[in-house]
Protein backbone atom coordinates (compact mmCIF):
# COMPACT_ATOMS: atom_id res chain seq x y z
CA UNK A 1 0.00 0.00 0.00
CA UNK A 2 1.39 3.41 -0.98
CA UNK A 3 2.20 6.08 1.62
CA UNK A 4 -0.20 8.52 -0.03
CA UNK A 5 -3.10 6.07 0.54
CA UNK A 6 -2.10 5.59 4.19
CA UNK A 7 -2.12 9.37 4.85
CA UNK A 8 -5.32 10.01 2.86
CA UNK A 9 -8.49 10.98 4.72
CA UNK A 10 -12.08 11.95 3.94
CA UNK A 11 -14.81 13.82 5.82
CA UNK A 12 -18.46 13.00 6.41
CA UNK A 13 -21.00 15.06 4.47
CA UNK A 14 -23.97 13.44 6.23
CA UNK A 15 -24.14 11.84 9.68
CA UNK A 16 -24.71 8.14 10.34
CA UNK A 17 -24.05 6.87 13.91
CA UNK A 18 -22.55 3.52 12.87
CA UNK A 19 -20.25 5.17 10.35
CA UNK A 20 -19.21 7.84 12.88
CA UNK A 21 -18.03 5.10 15.23
CA UNK A 22 -15.74 3.59 12.55
CA UNK A 23 -12.17 4.72 11.98
CA UNK A 24 -12.44 4.25 8.20
CA UNK A 25 -16.19 4.66 7.77
CA UNK A 26 -16.83 1.05 6.71
CA UNK A 27 -18.25 -0.52 9.92
CA UNK A 28 -21.69 -2.11 9.63
CA UNK A 29 -22.28 -2.89 13.33
CA UNK A 30 -22.20 -0.57 16.41
CA UNK A 31 -19.14 -1.24 18.51
CA UNK A 32 -20.26 0.50 21.74
CA UNK A 33 -23.46 1.36 23.59
CA UNK A 34 -23.25 5.04 22.64
CA UNK A 35 -23.30 4.23 18.93
CA UNK A 36 -26.22 1.87 19.48
CA UNK A 37 -28.14 4.56 21.41
CA UNK A 38 -27.47 7.14 18.70
CA UNK A 39 -28.56 4.65 16.03
CA UNK A 40 -31.85 4.08 17.85
CA UNK A 41 -32.45 7.83 18.16
CA UNK A 42 -31.71 8.30 14.47
CA UNK A 43 -33.94 5.42 13.39
CA UNK A 44 -36.85 6.51 15.57
CA UNK A 45 -36.47 10.22 14.75
CA UNK A 46 -36.24 11.23 18.41
CA UNK A 47 -33.96 14.21 17.81
CA UNK A 48 -35.08 17.41 16.10
CA UNK A 49 -32.11 19.64 15.19
CA UNK A 50 -34.42 22.65 14.77
CA UNK A 51 -36.35 22.06 18.01
CA UNK A 52 -34.00 24.07 20.24
CA UNK A 53 -35.62 27.49 20.82
CA UNK A 54 -32.27 28.98 21.79
CA UNK A 55 -30.65 27.99 18.48
CA UNK A 56 -31.49 31.20 16.63
CA UNK A 57 -29.68 33.04 13.89
CA UNK A 58 -28.40 32.16 10.43
CA UNK A 59 -26.68 28.74 10.51
CA UNK A 60 -24.57 29.61 7.45
CA UNK A 61 -23.06 32.55 9.36
CA UNK A 62 -22.57 30.63 12.65
CA UNK A 63 -19.51 28.72 13.88
CA UNK A 64 -19.25 26.18 16.67
CA UNK A 65 -16.47 26.83 19.20
CA UNK A 66 -15.51 23.84 21.38
CA UNK A 67 -13.02 22.85 24.09
CA UNK A 68 -13.34 26.18 25.81
CA UNK A 69 -12.02 26.83 29.29
CA UNK A 70 -14.88 26.50 31.77
CA UNK A 71 -13.84 29.87 33.23
CA UNK A 72 -14.08 31.67 29.89
CA UNK A 73 -16.85 34.31 29.85
CA UNK A 74 -18.90 35.80 27.03
CA UNK A 75 -16.83 38.98 27.07
CA UNK A 76 -13.53 37.11 26.70
CA UNK A 77 -14.93 34.96 23.90
CA UNK A 78 -16.39 38.00 22.13
CA UNK A 79 -13.07 39.82 22.30
CA UNK A 80 -11.17 36.84 20.89
CA UNK A 81 -13.61 35.95 18.09
CA UNK A 82 -14.19 39.55 16.97
CA UNK A 83 -10.72 39.53 15.40
CA UNK A 84 -12.15 37.64 12.42
CA UNK A 85 -15.27 39.73 11.74
CA UNK A 86 -18.29 41.56 13.10
CA UNK A 87 -20.17 39.41 15.60
CA UNK A 88 -23.94 39.55 15.37
CA UNK A 89 -24.77 37.26 18.31
CA UNK A 90 -22.94 34.97 20.74
CA UNK A 91 -24.31 32.16 22.91
CA UNK A 92 -22.16 30.42 25.50
CA UNK A 93 -23.93 27.19 26.43
CA UNK A 94 -24.35 26.83 30.21
CA UNK A 95 -25.78 24.18 32.53
CA UNK A 96 -29.51 24.64 32.96
CA UNK A 97 -29.32 24.20 36.77
CA UNK A 98 -25.91 25.40 37.94
CA UNK A 99 -25.29 27.96 35.20
CA UNK A 100 -21.70 26.74 34.71
CA UNK A 101 -20.17 26.79 31.25
CA UNK A 102 -20.44 23.57 29.25
CA UNK A 103 -17.24 24.34 27.34
CA UNK A 104 -18.69 25.24 23.92
CA UNK A 105 -20.44 28.16 22.26
CA UNK A 106 -22.05 29.35 19.02
CA UNK A 107 -20.88 32.60 17.41
CA UNK A 108 -22.89 34.23 14.62
CA UNK A 109 -21.22 36.70 12.24
CA UNK A 110 -22.72 39.35 10.02
CA UNK A 111 -21.70 37.69 6.73
CA UNK A 112 -20.66 34.27 5.46
CA UNK A 113 -17.25 35.64 4.48
CA UNK A 114 -16.49 36.57 8.07
CA UNK A 115 -17.76 33.19 9.23
CA UNK A 116 -15.41 31.41 6.82
CA UNK A 117 -12.50 33.55 7.96
CA UNK A 118 -13.11 32.48 11.57
CA UNK A 119 -13.62 28.88 10.44
CA UNK A 120 -10.20 28.80 8.77
CA UNK A 121 -8.09 31.04 11.07
CA UNK A 122 -9.52 30.56 14.58
CA UNK A 123 -9.17 26.77 14.58
CA UNK A 124 -6.60 25.58 17.16
CA UNK A 125 -6.14 29.10 18.55
CA UNK A 126 -5.70 29.77 22.28
CA UNK A 127 -8.33 31.34 24.55
CA UNK A 128 -7.54 31.41 28.27
CA UNK A 129 -4.68 28.94 27.75
CA UNK A 130 -6.96 26.40 26.07
CA UNK A 131 -6.66 25.29 22.45
CA UNK A 132 -10.10 25.59 20.89
CA UNK A 133 -11.63 23.88 17.88
CA UNK A 134 -13.85 25.71 15.39
CA UNK A 135 -16.38 24.01 13.12
CA UNK A 136 -19.49 24.96 11.21
CA UNK A 137 -22.97 24.56 12.71
CA UNK A 138 -23.41 20.84 12.12
CA UNK A 139 -26.56 20.76 14.26
CA UNK A 140 -28.56 22.53 11.55
CA UNK A 141 -26.46 22.01 8.41
CA UNK A 142 -25.43 18.31 8.53
CA UNK A 143 -28.19 15.85 7.52
CA UNK A 144 -28.90 13.17 10.17
CA UNK A 145 -26.94 14.90 12.94
CA UNK A 146 -27.08 13.31 16.42
CA UNK A 147 -25.45 15.26 19.33
CA UNK A 148 -22.90 13.90 21.76
CA UNK A 149 -25.36 13.67 24.65
CA UNK A 150 -27.32 11.09 22.66
CA UNK A 151 -24.27 9.02 21.71
CA UNK A 152 -23.34 10.83 18.49
CA UNK A 153 -21.16 13.84 17.77
CA UNK A 154 -17.64 13.97 16.36
CA UNK A 155 -15.60 14.17 19.55
CA UNK A 156 -14.71 11.81 22.35
CA UNK A 157 -11.56 10.79 24.18
CA UNK A 158 -9.45 7.68 23.96
CA UNK A 159 -9.94 7.01 27.67
CA UNK A 160 -13.70 6.71 27.24
CA UNK A 161 -13.37 4.32 24.30
CA UNK A 162 -16.15 6.17 22.49
CA UNK A 163 -14.32 8.04 19.76
CA UNK A 164 -16.29 9.49 16.87
CA UNK A 165 -14.80 10.04 13.41
CA UNK A 166 -15.63 11.96 10.26
CA UNK A 167 -15.36 15.49 11.67
CA UNK A 168 -12.79 18.21 11.15
CA UNK A 169 -10.69 17.19 14.16
CA UNK A 170 -10.73 13.43 13.56
CA UNK A 171 -11.51 12.52 9.90
CA UNK A 172 -12.02 9.07 8.44
CA UNK A 173 -8.93 7.26 7.20
CA UNK A 174 -8.80 5.78 3.73
CA UNK A 175 -9.89 2.10 4.00
CA UNK A 176 -7.08 -0.45 3.88
CA UNK A 177 -9.45 -3.40 3.57
CA UNK A 178 -12.17 -4.32 1.04
CA UNK A 179 -15.23 -2.08 1.31
CA UNK A 180 -18.53 -3.91 2.00
CA UNK A 181 -20.56 -1.88 -0.47
CA UNK A 182 -23.67 -4.07 -0.27
CA UNK A 183 -23.90 -3.86 3.52
CA UNK A 184 -23.28 -0.11 3.49
CA UNK A 185 -26.01 0.39 0.89
CA UNK A 186 -28.42 -1.74 2.93
CA UNK A 187 -27.84 0.37 6.05
CA UNK A 188 -27.94 3.68 4.17
CA UNK A 189 -24.29 4.51 4.94
CA UNK A 190 -22.52 6.56 2.23
CA UNK A 191 -19.44 4.66 0.94
CA UNK A 192 -15.94 6.20 1.03
CA UNK A 193 -15.21 8.49 -1.93
CA UNK A 194 -12.62 6.35 -3.68
CA UNK A 195 -10.24 8.46 -5.77
CA UNK A 196 -11.33 11.70 -4.04
CA UNK A 197 -9.45 11.49 -0.75
CA UNK A 198 -7.92 14.55 0.88
CA UNK A 199 -4.72 15.19 2.80
CA UNK A 200 -4.67 15.83 6.54
CA UNK A 201 -3.34 19.32 5.88
CA UNK A 202 -6.28 20.32 3.69
CA UNK A 203 -9.15 22.26 5.26
CA UNK A 204 -12.59 20.74 4.51
CA UNK A 205 -14.89 23.49 3.20
CA UNK A 206 -18.12 24.24 5.09
CA UNK A 207 -21.42 23.88 3.23
CA UNK A 208 -22.52 26.84 1.12
CA UNK A 209 -25.93 28.41 0.99
CA UNK A 210 -28.06 27.49 -2.01
CA UNK A 211 -28.86 30.74 -3.75
CA UNK A 212 -32.51 31.03 -4.82
CA UNK A 213 -34.33 33.58 -6.93
CA UNK A 214 -35.89 35.14 -3.82
CA UNK A 215 -32.48 35.72 -2.26
CA UNK A 216 -31.23 37.37 -5.43
CA UNK A 217 -34.32 39.62 -5.55
CA UNK A 218 -33.86 40.63 -1.90
CA UNK A 219 -30.22 41.43 -2.52
CA UNK A 220 -31.06 43.53 -5.57
CA UNK A 221 -33.80 45.35 -3.63
CA UNK A 222 -31.34 46.16 -0.86
CA UNK A 223 -28.80 47.46 -3.31
CA UNK A 224 -31.41 49.63 -5.11
CA UNK A 225 -33.00 51.04 -1.94
CA UNK A 226 -33.06 54.86 -1.70
CA UNK A 227 -34.28 57.34 0.90
CA UNK A 228 -37.42 59.48 0.61
CA UNK A 229 -35.55 62.62 -0.37
CA UNK A 230 -33.71 60.80 -3.10
CA UNK A 231 -36.99 59.34 -4.33
CA UNK A 232 -38.66 62.78 -4.55
CA UNK A 233 -35.60 64.17 -6.28
CA UNK A 234 -35.77 61.33 -8.75
CA UNK A 235 -39.48 62.01 -9.42
CA UNK A 236 -38.81 65.67 -10.28
CA UNK A 237 -35.81 64.77 -12.37
CA UNK A 238 -37.83 62.07 -14.14
CA UNK A 239 -40.43 64.68 -15.26
CA UNK A 240 -37.73 66.83 -16.81
CA UNK A 241 -36.12 63.80 -18.33
CA UNK A 242 -39.42 62.67 -19.88
CA UNK A 243 -39.97 66.02 -21.60
CA UNK A 244 -36.40 66.10 -22.79
CA UNK A 245 -36.71 62.47 -23.88
CA UNK A 246 -39.80 63.27 -26.02
CA UNK A 247 -37.95 66.01 -27.87
CA UNK A 248 -34.84 63.98 -28.27
CA UNK A 249 -36.87 60.96 -29.41
CA UNK A 250 -38.44 62.97 -32.25
CA UNK A 251 -35.05 64.23 -33.33
CA UNK A 252 -33.67 60.74 -33.01
CA UNK A 253 -36.45 59.31 -35.18
CA UNK A 254 -35.75 61.86 -37.93
CA UNK A 255 -32.08 61.18 -37.73
CA UNK A 256 -32.68 57.42 -37.80
CA UNK A 257 -34.86 57.71 -40.93
CA UNK A 258 -32.24 59.83 -42.65
CA UNK A 259 -29.47 57.48 -41.57
CA UNK A 260 -31.55 54.49 -42.68
CA UNK A 261 -31.99 55.97 -46.15
CA UNK A 262 -28.30 56.76 -46.39
CA UNK A 263 -27.39 53.30 -45.16
CA UNK A 264 -29.74 51.67 -47.71
CA UNK A 265 -28.15 53.68 -50.53
CA UNK A 266 -24.70 52.84 -49.28
CA UNK A 267 -25.67 49.19 -49.04
CA UNK A 268 -26.94 49.19 -52.64
CA UNK A 269 -23.76 50.87 -53.84
CA UNK A 270 -21.61 48.50 -51.88
CA UNK A 271 -23.56 45.50 -53.22
CA UNK A 272 -23.11 46.77 -56.83
CA UNK A 273 -19.40 47.31 -56.21
CA UNK A 274 -19.08 43.87 -54.73
CA UNK A 275 -20.83 42.28 -57.74
CA UNK A 276 -18.61 44.16 -60.19
CA UNK A 277 -15.50 43.14 -58.29
CA UNK A 278 -16.73 39.57 -58.20
CA UNK A 279 -17.36 39.49 -61.97
CA UNK A 280 -13.96 41.04 -62.65
CA UNK A 281 -12.25 38.57 -60.39
CA UNK A 282 -14.14 35.65 -61.88
CA UNK A 283 -13.32 36.73 -65.47
CA UNK A 284 -9.68 37.25 -64.58
CA UNK A 285 -9.62 33.86 -62.88
CA UNK A 286 -11.12 32.20 -65.98
CA UNK A 287 -8.53 33.88 -68.23
CA UNK A 288 -5.76 32.77 -65.94
CA UNK A 289 -7.09 29.22 -66.01
CA UNK A 290 -7.26 29.25 -69.82
CA UNK A 291 -3.73 30.62 -70.13
CA UNK A 292 -2.55 28.08 -67.61
CA UNK A 293 -4.18 25.28 -69.60
CA UNK A 294 -2.61 26.55 -72.84
CA UNK A 295 0.82 26.84 -71.31
CA UNK A 296 0.46 23.40 -69.76
CA UNK A 297 -0.59 21.95 -73.19
CA UNK A 298 2.39 23.63 -74.89
CA UNK A 299 4.74 22.26 -72.27
CA UNK A 300 3.29 18.79 -72.73
CA UNK A 301 3.72 18.98 -76.54
CA UNK A 302 7.30 20.19 -76.18
CA UNK A 303 8.04 17.44 -73.72
CA UNK A 304 6.45 14.78 -75.99
CA UNK A 305 8.52 16.07 -78.96
CA UNK A 306 11.67 15.92 -76.88
CA UNK A 307 10.87 12.40 -75.77
CA UNK A 308 10.15 11.27 -79.36
CA UNK A 309 13.41 12.83 -80.60
CA UNK A 310 15.33 11.21 -77.78
CA UNK A 311 13.76 7.83 -78.55
CA UNK A 312 14.58 8.24 -82.28
CA UNK A 313 18.22 9.02 -81.54
CA UNK A 314 18.43 6.04 -79.22
CA UNK A 315 16.93 3.80 -81.91
CA UNK A 316 19.39 5.07 -84.53
CA UNK A 317 22.26 4.46 -82.17
CA UNK A 318 21.06 0.97 -81.39
CA UNK A 319 20.57 0.22 -85.15
CA UNK A 320 24.04 1.49 -86.01
CA UNK A 321 25.53 -0.55 -83.19
CA UNK A 322 23.72 -3.67 -84.36
CA UNK A 323 24.76 -3.13 -88.03
CA UNK A 324 28.43 -2.67 -87.12
CA UNK A 325 28.23 -5.73 -84.96
CA UNK A 326 26.82 -7.89 -87.75
CA UNK A 327 29.31 -6.52 -90.27
CA UNK A 328 32.22 -7.35 -88.04
CA UNK A 329 30.76 -10.76 -87.28
CA UNK A 330 30.22 -11.58 -90.97
CA UNK A 331 33.71 -10.34 -91.89
CA UNK A 332 35.21 -12.53 -89.25
CA UNK A 333 33.28 -15.53 -90.52
CA UNK A 334 34.41 -14.82 -94.10
CA UNK A 335 38.07 -14.56 -93.10
CA UNK A 336 37.83 -17.77 -91.11
CA UNK A 337 36.35 -19.64 -94.07
CA UNK A 338 39.05 -18.30 -96.41
CA UNK A 339 41.75 -19.43 -94.08
CA UNK A 340 40.28 -22.92 -93.85
CA UNK A 341 40.12 -23.14 -97.64
CA UNK A 342 43.74 -22.10 -97.96
CA UNK A 343 44.74 -24.70 -95.41
CA UNK A 344 42.85 -27.38 -97.30
CA UNK A 345 44.54 -26.36 -100.54
CA UNK A 346 48.00 -26.49 -99.00
CA UNK A 347 47.29 -29.87 -97.41
CA UNK A 348 46.03 -31.17 -100.76
CA UNK A 349 49.14 -29.89 -102.55
CA UNK A 350 51.40 -31.54 -100.03
CA UNK A 351 49.55 -34.77 -100.35
CA UNK A 352 49.93 -34.73 -104.17
CA UNK A 353 53.57 -33.78 -103.92
CA UNK A 354 54.24 -36.66 -101.55
CA UNK A 355 52.47 -39.16 -103.81
CA UNK A 356 54.40 -37.93 -106.89
CA UNK A 357 57.73 -38.19 -105.21
CA UNK A 358 56.93 -41.72 -104.01
CA UNK A 359 56.04 -42.84 -107.58
CA UNK A 360 59.26 -41.50 -109.13
CA UNK A 361 61.34 -43.25 -106.59
CA UNK A 362 60.03 -46.71 -107.59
Amino acid sequence: MSASRVNAVFYAESYHPIQAGSIDGTDTLPHDNGVYRAFLCSSAGLYDPFGDPKATGDPYCTVFVGRLNHLTTEDTLHKSMSKYGRIKSLRLVRHIVTGASRGYAFVEYETEREMRRAYEDAHHSLIDDCEIIVDYNRQQLMPGWIPRRLGGGHGGKKESGQLRFGGRERPFRAPLRPIPLDDLKRLGIPPPPEGKYMSRFQVPPPPRRKRSSMDREDRYNKDDYVDGEEFSHKRSSLGREDRHHERSSMERDDWEEHSHKRSSKDNKRSSIDIEERFHKRSSSDREEQRSHRRSSGDREEQWSNKRSSIHGEERQRSDSRSSTYWKEHSHRNYTDRERERERERESHKRHRHSTDSHGHGH
